[in-house]
């Protein structure tokens, strides 16, 4: 296989990988994020008076939830704009 087409299928699939990392991520931290709104307002209509406990927990799991899309952004980041496959195809059709 050609160099040049070596590479374009390496960043062609890496493309489909980053797509896939951050729709699934985005997905996965609004779906996460709903689910919990509705449950802590589930529970404030409950029991109105743990309301200032219940938000601060709330806030932090947002936080957590959206700390992992975070992470999964900056690993897709990382493969679009230093992406270290191109290395190892070109290592690898250099030897061949």
């Amino acid at each position: 296989m050609e160099l040049t087409a070596l590479i374009a299928a390496v960043q062609g699939n890496t493309a489909l990988a980053i797509g896939i990392i951050i729709g699934l991520g985005a997905l996965g931290a609004c779906i996460g994020i709903g689910i919990m709104g509705s449950k802590f307002l589930e529970s404030a209509a409950r029991q109105p008076e743990l309301v200032p406990m219940l938000s601060g927990r709330m806030f932090l799991l947002a936080g957590l939830i959206d700390a992992a899309f975070i992470i999964g952004l900056a690993i897709a980041l990382f493969f679009a704009f230093a992406n270290p496959l191109i290395g190892t195809a070109v290592s690898a059709a250099a030897g061949a």
